[in-house]
């Protein structure tokens, strides 16, 4: 049988002088080598590492930055419901439409996934503002809270307005899009988490992860933000 291993390579004598000088410069590449990783390390050590957000909607506002605008509609108890009477606890607001029968059902379903998450103490007030005058009427109201829900242990306001110019201003004011179709209206969909002092804290598009949601409203009723 042959031996096809590979022969030994051949020692070679390094001269003295050469044997010195690299070993110089090895210590040198070494010494330059710490200073490097020292400054590195006081450079990532001195950057500010950017601070993440309080909340996670797309808008974020400090507290007392942005009083979130005042309005007064009867609910669908007949109740007069105005955004200062809720002072002192935190609301969701949005709006929707109970006849909808694409994207409303589906943001009423992740509201009340939250809502039951929530302990009783950090359950916000949730307001929704009609986006169909003539379709949300008290029965159509109650028929989506139970097929979405929504009818649970905290408090659930549906407003709506004798004219659609009551309602109007209101959507304008928290610039939300509403527009009739042929078959659903057409509106934007957000949602605005408003703290106990009735400002503004953040706001989320639609489609929104309602984990983020709930994690938000238990730091604002924790009172860490």
């Amino acid at each position: 049988m042959s031996d096809h291993s590979l022969p030994a390579p051949a020692r070679r004598r390094v001269p003295a002088g050469l044997a010195a000088g690299i070993l110089l410069c090895a210590a040198a590449l070494g010494v330059a080598g710490g200073l490097l990783l020292r400054d590195l390390r006081g450079s990532t050590a001195a950057t500010a590492v950017p601070a993440l957000p309080s909340f996670h909607g797309q808008a974020v506002w400090k507290a007392g930055a942005r009083p979130a605008p005042g309005f007064s509609l009867r609910d669908q108890s007949g109740a007069l419901v105005s955004l200062a009477s809720l002072h002192g606890r935190p609301v969701l607001l949005t709006f929707l439409d109970s006849q909808c029968k694409a994207s409303c059902p589906i943001e009423g379903r992740q509201l009340a996934w939250i809502l039951r998450r929530l302990p009783a103490s950090q359950r916000p007030a949730l307001v929704v503002v009609s986006v169909d005058r003539s379709g949300d009427t008290p029965a159509g109201i109650h028929r989506a809270l139970a097929k979405w829900g929504l009818r649970g242990p905290w408090t659930t306001h549906w407003l709506n307005a004798p004219t659609r110019a009551g309602l109007a201003a209101v959507w304008r004011a928290y610039g939300v899009t509403v527009e009739p179709g042929s078959n659903d209206i057409v509106h934007s969909l957000a949602l605005y988490l408003i703290d106990r002092r009735g400002d503004e804290r953040t706001a989320y598009l639609f489609p929104f992860l309602p984990s983020f949601v709930q994690r938000d409203l238990a730091r604002l009723a924790g009172g860490s933000a």
